[in-house]
């Protein structure tokens, strides 16, 4: 996968904007930073867009700021001109994917059923837009479309709002979620950059779908974790005993023996623990790797480093 595309991957959010005054673009793409989504997709649906790139790529050159509503050769060779670092379509035109692939320029183009997603393997890409999402049967149709095409990843845009965003979160076969929820137009006609960027800050949190799981108690030995775990039955809490640790319902995990964190480990559900540490590495996490589990290719467990106050802390990717 293009480096461009794996770290949309890591943000897990698109903006999708539509600007008018390409004047707005600059204050606007700092609210976008400041919420802490460093990347929009600029639709070439106004005349502004070619400079509200030029003027984004810039001001914030770290930025990743692509080109949307890209359907025609023309209008790619502008966009990377003006410094877009990948482009977007709304329907799969090969013209402006062979353009793109030429040049090494990220191209995300449109599909909504098996025959588009087999025109971009054909053409060796690994990730799609899914458009318009919701219109084109949402989630049902991703999840079925994850069956014959596993390798295939999808950047769903379309009807996508923070109520069915956890949906489309949810799904292995999503890299990035695109909408425009968050740069509302009368946003920026306002320019409430405040505004916008607390709408990000709300979208960036929800998309990890942060949920408690366990709380886990180290105890001294086997003996020590079996009386442990019977006082904890008289609560409800059914014990069910593994190899290393013995369970009381799904709720408290009691460790037969020492085991990681001074005073215990809690266990924390997401949606994609890929996208989770790339999240909480700003704020000093990182994930362990030798702690690291793998489903079919994803994460599915792992501990993060530093603890907090004595509890080691661990990742769990919800099923």
């Amino acid at each position: 996968m293009h480096p461009i595309l794996s770290q949309l991957g890591s943000i897990g959010l698109v903006p999708v904007v539509k600007i008018d005054d390409a004047q707005k673009a600059v204050p606007l793409a700092k609210a976008l930073i400041d919420g802490g989504l460093p990347c929009a997709e600029v639709t070439f649906r106004t005349a502004a867009a070619e400079t509200a790139i030029a003027a984004i790529a810039r001001a914030y050159p770290e930025m990743l700021v692509g080109a949307g509503t890209v359907i025609n050769v023309e209008l790619a060779k502008k966009a990377v001109a003006a410094g877009a670092k990948f482009i977007v379509s709304p329907g799969f035109n090969p013209a402006v994917v062979d353009w793109c692939l030429e040049n090494n320029v990220p191209i995300v183009p449109g599909v909504n059923n098996p025959s588009g997603v087999e025109a971009g393997l054909e053409r060796g890409l690994e990730v799609l837009k899914f458009f318009p999402a919701e219109a084109s049967g949402g989630v049902a149709m991703l999840d079925a479309l994850a069956g014959p095409f596993s390798q295939v990843s999808f950047m769903p845009t379309g009807g996508i709002d923070l109520k069915n965003l956890p949906d489309y979160a949810k799904r292995r076969n999503v890299l990035a979620i695109g909408g425009t929820w968050m740069v509302k137009a009368d946003l920026i006609d306002r320019e409430d950059w405040a505004a916008i960027a607390q709408l990000c800050a709300e979208a960036r949190a929800a998309i990890h779908g942060f949920t408690f799981a366990h709380v886990g108690i180290n105890a001294k030995d086997a003996d020590d974790a079996t009386s442990v775990a019977g006082r904890f039955a008289l609560f409800g809490f059914a014990p069910k005993a593994g190899n290393k640790s013995i369970f009381n319902d799904t709720v408290i995990e009691v460790m037969k023996g020492p085991f990681r964190g001074d005073r215990g480990h809690i266990g924390l559900k997401c949606w994609n623990i890929e996208r989770a540490l790339a999240y909480l590495e700003p704020y000093g996490f990182r994930g362990v790797e030798e702690t690291a589990q793998y489903d079919k290719g994803k994460l599915s467990v792992i501990y993060l480093e530093p603890e907090v106050s004595g509890f080691a802390v661990h990742l769990v990717r919800a099923k």
